[in-house]
């Protein structure tokens, strides 16, 4: 699913979908992935309930499910998709001086 046409409560409700989908896979409970993450167990049942949870604690609970190298490639530079992208971003040049 792409986040491009949600709003931050819908994209807060997928990763909160996505959170228990992977708690679940790893047989894990709703009290032992607090335990593993250091998250308070009501912050996480608000999270899984509406997708409201702070930065520090969703990096917390991405460490505990094992999803931390997801967390590496947020907010990077943009890269280029195609060589017309890089073609078009590139500044016109400066007309030198012939001496």
């Amino acid at each position: 699913m792409s986040f491009v046409l949600l709003t931050s409560e819908e994209i807060g409700a997928e990763l909160a979908k996505r959170a228990k989908g992977r708690r679940l896979s790893l047989d894990l409970t709703v009290e032992g992935l607090a335990k593993r993450s250091g998250v308070a167990l009501g912050t996480l049942k608000k999270f899984e309930r509406t997708g409201q949870i702070s930065l520090i604690s969703f990096i917390r609970l991405a460490v505990a499910l094992k999803d931390d190298a997801a967390l590496e490639k947020l907010l990077l530079e943009a890269e280029y998709d195609t060589l017309e992208d890089v073609l078009k971003s590139k500044k016109p040049r400066k007309r030198g001086r012939i001496t």
